[in-house]
């Protein structure tokens, strides 16, 4: 136990690894991925059966402690209050996924709902910045740790989602001002950026025809989209020591969409795809 009655990070695992939006999709992997590692890991959301749920069949996976906190990422002061608790209760933070998040379906600008537009700003960009603030301290304090972001492939390129697109863009930016304030005191951030993601929930809006899997899977340049495992792992690659020189960066995990999207998309079309007499000259 350390003087504040809370118990000691061991050398093993490296601090308490905390998850926002940690009871379901990647938020639940990520927390998967840190408990076999023998993190302690508390997992913050808003859904407690599935919180809950989550941390009971964590607790003692990789030897360490695994606890729920319900806390809505939108409320500054609850976070706050949350990360005293957690370090109290577990030990200070030495990792940070900040996955908590809101997921529109497609609408336009002029039609969009401001109030569920507001609603979402607060979840997805200000609920990263709280986490990031109240448990970026205890990094610091710590002498050093990681922060990994989730972005999106909506950080690179507009999509008409008016307000998950460009809050997305803006968590690219706030992860580079952040590497660069906490550089100094050896906290890496960084982001990554998921393509779709085969969860149960975007089965549903596929199932629901609210997604369009063929041109989903059109512009990709990999026949298989990721899993939250998949994205779980570059999340624990970018917290490693193994990734003790990157900060700042968006690292795609998005089957190579962003590589191909405008290829795919190019109106001579793609070559394969073309039936060129033998010796014709090339577009």
């Amino acid at each position: 136990m350390n003087q504040t009655g809370a118990p000691a990070a061991s050398s093993s695992n490296r601090g308490t690894a905390v998850v926002t939006g940690g009871a379901r999709g990647i938020g639940a992997a990520a927390a998967r991925r840190f408990a076999a590692e023998g993190r302690a890991v508390a997992v913050l959301d808003v859904n407690r059966a599935q919180g809950e749920a989550l941390a009971a069949a964590l607790e003692g996976t990789g030897g360490a402690p695994a606890r729920f906190y319900d806390c809505d990422v939108a409320d500054a002061d609850a976070v706050a209050a949350v990360a005293l608790r957690v370090e109290r209760e577990l030990g200070r933070a030495g990792v940070l996924v900040t996955s908590a998040a809101l997921i529109p379906n497609t609408e336009s600008l002029m039609e969009m709902d401001l109030a569920a537009h507001d609603r979402m700003w607060r979840v997805n960009y200000h609920g990263t910045l709280h986490a990031c603030r109240s448990f970026g301290r205890q990094l610091v304090a710590a002498g050093g740790g990681a922060i990994v972001t989730v972005g999106s492939i909506n950080s690179l390129l507009p999509l008409p989602l008016p307000a998950y697109n460009p809050g997305k863009v803006a968590l690219a930016r706030l992860t580079q001002l952040l590497a660069a304030e906490l550089g100094r005191h050896r906290v890496r951030v960084n982001s990554v950026a998921p393509t779709y993601v085969m969860t149960p929930e975007l089965q549903a809006r596929i199932d629901a025809g609210q997604r369009d899997l063929g041109k989903i899977m059109s512009v990709h340049a990999l026949d298989t989209l990721p899993t939250p495992a998949d994205v779980a792992d570059a999340i624990a690659f970018l917290c490693s020591p193994q990734a003790r020189t990157i900060t700042g960066v968006l690292l795609p995990v998005d089957a190579g969409w962003s590589g191909s999207v405008s290829y795919m998309t190019y109106a001579g079309g793609v070559p394969w795809d073309r039936e060129a007499p033998a010796g014709a000259p090339s577009a």
